[in-house]
């Protein structure tokens, strides 16, 4: 049987309104939430307000991925300059006294989803969050065995080996763990992975592994 495109449009929109319904009663909770606490501020019930409030926040978050999540492959895949994509994400970052170093080549392309900025984001934004004493976030590009690595790498804590492969697990961290789990699906679209290969107590290191066929330098410009 064939969809009907009213229908598809008609859901898409009513997913809209219950997502935006859901969030405002979240919100009304962790207002009275914060309300109740400051009425009583009772030693015992510490603990109790705070996992109330982490539910909430976890609540919100996942709301937050849904509408992200419905977007991703909703647009064609297209070139674009991995150099500008990293400067861009940089602006929208709380990077305070860290350095990003950006030293991708100019016209380097990837044929990514159009959402591949918030992979950008989402990895200094996962630096700056548990980096511990970051300074810098340095992304470099590297060829291997005729694919190209783009890589994220940062000098704070590192992940311990045993997070390695459930950091990109939906849930899993200390904030919302939808980050990373997000930026799998959003890379996957045209083939490309994710892994993170640092050294624990040296800094995280993501290397994005790009194939052959979606990664060019512009044609007209080619260095």
């Amino acid at each position: 049987m064939n969809s009907c495109p009213e229908a598809s449009v008609y859901m898409v929109e009513l997913s809209s309104i219950n997502r935006h319904d859901i969030n405002n009663q979240v919100t009304v909770i962790l207002g009275f939430l914060q309300m109740l606490e400051a009425k009583q501020p009772d030693p015992s019930l510490s603990e109790y307000f705070r996992t109330l409030k982490t539910a909430s926040k976890r609540i919100s978050a996942m709301i937050q991925f849904g509408k992200e999540y419905e977007k991703i492959g909703v647009t064609a895949p297209v070139w674009q300059e991995c150099r500008t994509l990293v400067d861009a994400a940089a602006m929208q970052a709380s990077l305070g006294t860290i350095a990003v170093k950006n030293d991708l080549p100019a016209h380097a392309e990837v044929f990514a989803d159009p959402l591949i900025e918030k992979v950008f984001y989402n990895l200094m934004d996962n630096a700056i969050r548990y980096g511990g004493t970051i300074t810098t976030i340095r992304f470099s590009l590297e060829a291997r065995n005729g694919d190209m690595i783009l890589v994220c790498e940062d000098d704070g804590e590192g992940i311990v080996a045993d997070e390695k492969n459930v950091i990109f697990e939906r849930g899993f961290g200390k904030n919302t763990g939808l980050g990373l789990a997000l930026s799998r699906e959003i890379l996957s679209i045209t083939g490309i992975t994710i892994s993170e290969t640092g050294e624990p107590g040296k800094g995280a290191r993501f290397e994005l592994m790009i194939p052959g066929e979606a990664f060019r330098f512009a044609p007209s410009r080619k260095e």
